[in-house]
């Protein structure tokens, strides 16, 4: 009776930091690494106002100084930072060296590998060491964020199965810490509401999917934790972002309604369906009317007509259709794709990342060794200084946008 009477009175003192404690410790056993205190208070803590809730995600950003926009990631950790490191935003050690510079990601981190966890964890860490050194990263929702959170698990792979199984025993763990603090909410039960059995599934894998929708699902800690925040469409200066594309009707039902009706979904706190904009062939998530590899499937007039009901955006940039030939413009750069296909689980693509500057330049940084022994010889300079490599365009495909290696 005694220990329990100093256990209880240690408790009241110190809840909260025994939560933190908990869950620092969770964190660290999942994904192998601290992160960094927010600077601004997180939306999911305990301590949370209903006004931070309910405030709206920002869809508009004025032009940064330079701004990076990264492809599809797909579960691939290592491809994931060498994509960092062209770009210059972190060092050898994993930390953020980008100063002010702004990334944006847009999408699919989810599947096709086996550090879908680890990859959100470490953007999550670099956001908040970014956000301190006067930098940002913005992350967006792409198709595969979004049939994980509607359960839809096609493209997993066992690996992505074993690291969520990894995560359901540590979380739980942390809940049967907190549980025995009589001061801290009783933690809820991750797994309730969740199949035990899946038919047509093997056996061996009922325990990751378990996981994986306890995680995942609409208001599960994993898709409130790094998805609901995620914007689905983005204008930042002249550009506008989203991971299929944009058409016409899209624009009109308004931007913010998109990004706030995906959010209100994935964090529970709306229509337990998902919302119709991000489902179907023409959806702002699946579309490929735009990126599609050839440039003359491209639909340009379709596109021109889309970034004129955008005040002030020149360019689409989107993922989603892996570009063999590397990141390209077409519909004279109207359209750029970021998809290179550079996870293992994909094309096993060399990293290329897009940068583009305050007065609108765009170049391309790329690790690829064709490009650079290629075109060494074709080297442009602007005031003496080495400015990038020009590259031709195919015949059959797209022109490419300047590359600098």
């Amino acid at each position: 009776m005694k220990n329990d009477d100093s256990i209880t009175t240690v408790c009241k003192a110190v809840p909260n930091h025994l939560s933190s404690f908990i869950d620092t410790f969770v964190d660290f056993s999942v994904a192998n690494l601290f992160l960094p205190q927010k600077q601004q208070q997180n939306p999911n803590s305990p301590n949370q106002t209903t006004e931070t809730l309910i405030r709206p995600l920002q869809t508009t950003y004025p032009s940064p100084d330079r701004l990076v926009a990264i492809g599809d990631l797909h579960g691939d950790l290592a491809k994931s930072k060498q994509a960092l490191r062209l770009a210059s935003l972190i060092d050898a050690t994993d930390r953020w060296v980008g100063g002010n510079t702004t990334v944006v990601q847009v999408g699919d981190v989810l599947d096709r590998g086996g550090d879908e966890l680890k990859i959100l964890y470490f953007l999550e860490k670099l956001k908040r060491e970014a956000a301190k050194a006067g930098g940002s990263i913005v992350t967006m929702n792409g198709n595969h964020e979004i049939m994980n959170v509607d359960c839809d698990f096609r493209y997993v792979t066992q690996s992505g199965l074993e690291e969520f199984e990894i995560w359901a025993k540590w979380y739980n763990i942390g809940n049967l810490m907190k549980s025995l603090c009589y001061e801290l909410e009783r933690p809820r039960d991750i797994f309730k509401g969740v199949p035990s059995v899946f038919p047509g599934v093997r056996e061996e894998f009922h325990t990751g999917f378990r996981a994986r929708i306890a995680a995942l699902r609409p208001n599960g800690p994993i898709s409130c934790r790094f998805l609901a925040d995620n914007v689905t469409v983005l204008v930042m200066g002249d550009s506008v972002f989203v991971h299929g594309g944009l058409l016409a009707n899209h624009v009109v039902y308004g931007l913010e309604r998109i990004n706030e009706e995906v959010r209100s979904w994935i964090s529970g706190s709306g229509n337990m369906s998902s919302p119709g904009l991000i489902r179907g062939r023409d959806s702002v998530v699946w579309m490929r009317r735009f990126s599609e590899e050839l440039a003359k499937k491209c639909d340009c007039s379709a596109l021109e007509h889309v970034l004129a009901t955008i005040p002030g955006t020149k360019r689409m940039i989107m993922g989603h259709t892996i570009q063999e030939a590397g990141i390209n413009g077409v519909c004279e750069n109207k359209a750029i794709r970021i998809d290179v296909g550079m996870s293992k689980g994909c094309d096993d693509g060399l990293p290329e990342v897009l940068e583009i500057s305050k007065n609108s330049d765009l170049r391309v940084l790329t690790s690829n060794p064709v490009f650079i022994n290629k075109y060494y010889n074709s080297l442009l300079k602007v005031d003496g200084k080495k400015d990038g490599l020009g590259l031709l365009a195919q015949d059959h495909g797209p022109k490419q946008i300047v590359v600098n290696a």
